[in-house]
């Protein structure tokens, strides 16, 4: 083959590559001039919309149906207070001292309110033991106590030591009540270790009831080493003989022996109180103290009249070193409750229908929460009150008057529980907000 001729058979496999099939092109097209694929193409986007339609209403139900989240109840404060104040009381300048009022709460302290001797204040608790474990019911003397001659040997070291006694003689007879006014008014230590040993077979016994007492009373800072308070390691504070002595007077047997001024026993005849005070300025009771270690000590029991209503004032002075020590505490005392007498009413803390928080949810809906009833207490300018809350739980949607939970207010040792509901409805989600909460 000639190179011309090589070269014109190049030339003409390079054209058939190019071009393998030229008399079949037409077939690639349909008869109305569309590509032969169309038909299948429309159809795919037609699956695709089916698809993406099923899609959102799936979406749509979904969002719709889910649960929606609950709604959420916000307390408002922690703390009420009383308006006006401060008060200006006479605090003692030495010593310790705190003054409440039962039922309403403290009024203050004077002092750092650390441990201090409480001298024959310790009686209180020694006699709370007692009635604790035998009681009496108002009126009844209880079962008898033979006086023994160890009792009597008790006595006689008691006397020659200058304690505070009450004279006995061996085979004398005193029924729980009487041995208990012999506690409590002359306050005699001789009487402590009587009801001690008669109570719980030994001193040591009695000593730790009255510890695992103070403990269940939640007096913290209280400790007895023995039950007259003759020892110094008998310690307490002013905050913790408040407790005690609202606790003391809660019970009937031990407010009507601390309230009388003389009793007559068997052997001793007609013993007198050591507290000057009583029915005097109001004072009902409840225990002095003194020795030279402890100073002056008086826990006492202010009965006040607040709206026709009889109120008690409790109140302890401690460590009152000017002589004599026992009227200085009683002074100091008088001149506390006295003062604060005038500033004692009775005043609304809570309205019914008062709002104490807001009800909120995610979605912006908002309605105040109300206490469906006030409450009116005995209290003083100034005071301040604890309070809580305890939510139920909620729906996403409310209607009014719904109960949302409970306001607690703490007032001294006592709680008082309010019913707190919705003010008006709280209406659920809309579906617009569903739709784009993801």
């Amino acid at each position: 083959m000639s190179r011309r001729q090589h070269a014109d058979a190049l030339a003409g496999l390079v054209q058939l590559r190019a071009d393998p099939a030229p008399r079949h092109r037409g077939r690639h097209l349909a008869r109305h001039g569309r590509p032969v694929g169309f038909g299948a193409e429309r159809g795919l986007l037609r699956v695709v919309l089916a698809v993406v339609l099923v899609a959102a209403v799936v979406y749509v139900g979904v969002q719709a149906l889910r649960p929606a989240p609950v709604a959420r109840a916000q307390f408002n404060d922690q703390v009420l207070r009383v308006p006006g104040g401060p008060l200006h009381l006479p605090w003692p300048t030495q010593g310790e001292a705190a003054m409440a009022v039962a039922g309403s709460g403290l009024v203050g302290t004077a002092g750092p309110q650390t441990p201090l001797p409480m001298a024959s204040i310790t009686k209180v608790m020694t006699a709370l033991v007692v009635l604790h474990d035998h009681p009496l019911g108002f009126g009844q003397q209880g079962p008898t106590i033979t006086i023994t001659p160890a009792d009597v040997a008790t006595y006689q070291h008691d006397v020659a030591t200058q304690q505070s006694v009450v004279k006995v003689a061996a085979g004398e007879q005193l029924s729980e009540r009487q041995a208990l006014e012999a506690l409590l008014i002359p306050s005699g230590n001789n009487m402590a270790d009587v009801l001690a040993d008669w109570a719980a077979g030994s001193i040591p016994a009695f000593v730790a009831q009255m510890n695992a007492e103070a403990a269940a009373l939640g007096l913290h800072h209280t400790r007895y080493v023995g039950p007259s308070g003759l020892n110094p390691g008998s310690v307490s504070t002013p905050l913790d003989l408040v407790r005690l002595g609202e606790a003391a007077m809660a019970n009937p047997v031990f407010a009507s022996i601390v309230g009388k001024p003389s009793v007559t026993l068997p052997v001793a005849g007609t013993v007198y109180n050591y507290d000057y005070e009583l029915d005097h300025h109001g004072i009902i009771g409840i225990k002095t103290g003194s020795d030279s270690q402890a100073g002056g000590c008086f826990l006492f029991d202010d009965q006040v009249a607040v709206g026709g209503q009889p109120v008690q004032v409790i109140g302890a002075v401690l460590g009152q070193q000017t002589p004599p020590i026992i009227q200085s505490a009683l002074h100091a005392a008088v001149d506390l409750a006295q003062a604060l007498r005038p500033d004692l009413a009775e005043r609304t803390l809570l309205r019914q229908g008062q709002a104490v928080g807001t009800i909120t949810t995610p979605w912006g809906s908002s309605v105040p929460m109300v206490v469906t009833k006030g409450l009116s207490v005995v209290s003083w300018p100034g005071e301040t009150v604890r309070s809580g809350f305890q939510p139920v739980r909620l729906a996403s949607s409310l209607p009014a008057g719904a109960r949302v939970g409970t306001m607690d207010v703490h007032l001294g040792a006592t709680t008082t529980r309010l019913p707190v509901v919705a003010a008006r409805a709280l209406p659920g989600p809309g579906l617009g907000w569903k739709l784009t909460d993801l």
